[in-house]
């Protein structure tokens, strides 16, 4: 009896003519009822104790619960039966009765009429809907914000399955809206996906956007006094609407959006096919401005895009430049001098090693603020790991040592003497060891004892077969350049030197100034 024709006044009336005597054949003559439902409603009503006219008249609540019952079985002769299982799968997905019609008809070519569909789900299930509250907004004034999740589609740009996201935007007046679907939920995708939405709807809402409470555009949900992340802050006040998150756990505040949602999984998703991520977003788009766009809204009772065709005029115009999509994130200076930014690296004053410094990244540069103070700007790297170094941000040492590197210090070598090149260039030679510092700190022996002296410690060091730093730094400390050697047998000066064994000494030099040579 749950499938009632009958208003419940109706079922009081019949009662009332029972009760006065008169039969089921009298009742149908009336063409108030069927002779075979006259008996069905008599023996309710007699098992009720209705039919004595001694007894009140019950009210339409007893009847209604009087007449309750266990539902009847599908009919045999329905058309929806040869897709009972599909039909029962859809429904599990959240599939509305109008897609699975829709779907029936595309795939199967099924004849029957919508009703059908919607008779057999009215049998199989019970519902139970939830209280909402209507939100009633002015034409342009706001649209709301929201992720759904997608399926795993194929990403063309890596050749790899990865899951999916659909973002959506609806104007909350006119109720068209904008999808794409996308990988991820960063910042970067979400003032991305907005701009998108912006250009679709040719403006942005005169007041605010509703949104959730994402981590790439809330850093704090609080009821009263919510912190919005300073990427999404700028986006805003760069197109000049405001945002407003709901209170947390209470996605109900933006029902509009979460009904545009659910629309998209029930409608679109279930029933289509996709071979990657953009054939995905074309179909999408399709869909947008084909089947939702021109259906008839269950709220509004118009069609959406015959609303925005109004709500339109009512948008304030994108900006005449468009707004620079730039990602705030706080970073630390390490001990290298470089802060990491989406897994690449790029310097910054080694004075503010250990600090917290902002990071505003755009699609072409990263810059890095202590505070409200720019102190770095560098081209943006896309490849993970990959560094930039501005050599002005190292410390002085660092600085001097990638400076002054073997091509300077021979250079400077030579302008002191032949001896100090020919040390350099020995130090330059050998097999194993990186003498880069040393030589360095040999040129700067220069800048200490003179010019002059270190030429000469130079072509002692050579002459002693020993060209180190530290051997040349001995010399000048303990002032054995100084010494003039005396030319063996009268001979000129370069022949001297010459004509001694590699290893021989004055043995008068050798005791009276002996050469620590560690």
């Amino acid at each position: 009896m749950a499938n009632r024709r009958f208003e419940m006044h109706q079922y009081r009336h019949i009662l009332s003519r029972m009760r006065l005597g008169e039969a089921d054949r009298h009742l149908a003559k009336a063409r108030l009822i069927g002779r075979r439902k006259a008996a069905e409603l008599r023996l309710v009503f007699a098992r009720e104790g209705w039919l004595d006219p001694a007894q009140p008249l019950p009210d339409d609540a007893a009847i209604a619960a009087a007449l309750e019952g266990p539902a009847p079985k599908v009919s045999p002769n329905s058309s929806v039966l040869p897709y009972e299982e599909q039909i029962l799968a859809w429904r599990e997905q959240g599939v509305q009765g109008v897609a699975i019609h829709q779907a029936l008809v595309r795939k199967h070519r099924f004849a029957g009429h919508y009703s059908s569909v919607r008779r057999f789900l009215a049998r199989i299930e019970k519902k139970s809907p939830k209280p909402t509250v209507i939100l009633d907004f002015l034409v342009g004034e706001a649209a709301q914000v929201d992720f759904g999740a997608g399926p795993k589609l194929l990403d063309s740009r890596t050749g790899k399955v990865v899951p999916t996201w659909f973002f959506v935007m609806t104007l909350c007046w006119s109720r068209h809206q904008y999808a794409e679907f996308v990988t991820d939920q960063t910042t970067d995708t979400w003032l991305a996906c907005h701009r998108r939405a912006f250009e679709f709807f040719g403006g942005v809402p005169s007041s605010k956007v509703i949104i959730d409470n994402p981590k790439c555009a809330i850093t704090r949900a609080c009821y009263h006094d919510p912190d919005v992340q300073r990427s999404y802050g700028e986006f805003a006040e760069g197109y000049s609407f405001l945002v407003s998150p709901c209170p947390p756990h209470d996605p109900e505040k933006k029902g509009i959006v979460e009904s545009g949602v659910k629309y998209i999984k029930r409608n679109f998703l279930p029933t289509r096919d996709f071979r990657d991520l953009v054939d995905a977003n074309g179909q999408l788009i399709e869909w947008v401005l084909g089947t939702a766009g021109n259906r008839l809204h269950g709220t509004t009772r118009e069609r959406p895009l015959t609303r925005f065709a109004t709500e339109r005029s009512f948008l304030k115009p994108l900006p005449e430049v468009p707004v620079e999509l730039a990602t705030w994130k706080k970073v630390p200076l390490h001990p290298n001098c470089h802060a990491q930014v989406e897994k690449c690296f790029y310097s910054a004053p080694f004075r503010f090693i250990g600090d917290k410094l902002w990071s505003r990244t755009t699609a072409t540069t990263v810059r890095l603020y202590r505070e409200h103070e720019l102190v770095a700007i560098h081209p943006r790297l896309l490849r993970p790991g990959s560094r930039h170094t501005i050599q002005e941000h190292l410390p002085p040492d660092a600085i001097a040592y990638f400076m002054r590197d073997p091509q300077w210090c021979l250079k400077q070598a030579e302008a002191v003497g032949p001896f100090t090149k020919a040390v350099v260039e020995t130090l330059f030679a050998h097999r194993v060891l990186d003498n880069l510092r040393g030589a360095q700190g040999l040129i700067r022996l220069g800048e200490r004892f003179g010019r002059e002296r270190l030429e000469a410690a130079c072509r002692r060091a050579v002459d002693h077969a020993d060209p180190r730093y530290r051997t040349v730094k001995t010399i000048l400390t303990r002032g054995l350049d100084q010494l003039v050697a005396e030319p063996a047998a009268e001979l000129p000066l370069a022949q001297a030197y010459t004509s001694q064994g590699r290893y021989c000494r004055d043995t008068r030099q050798m005791f009276l100034f002996p050469l620590e040579m560690n």
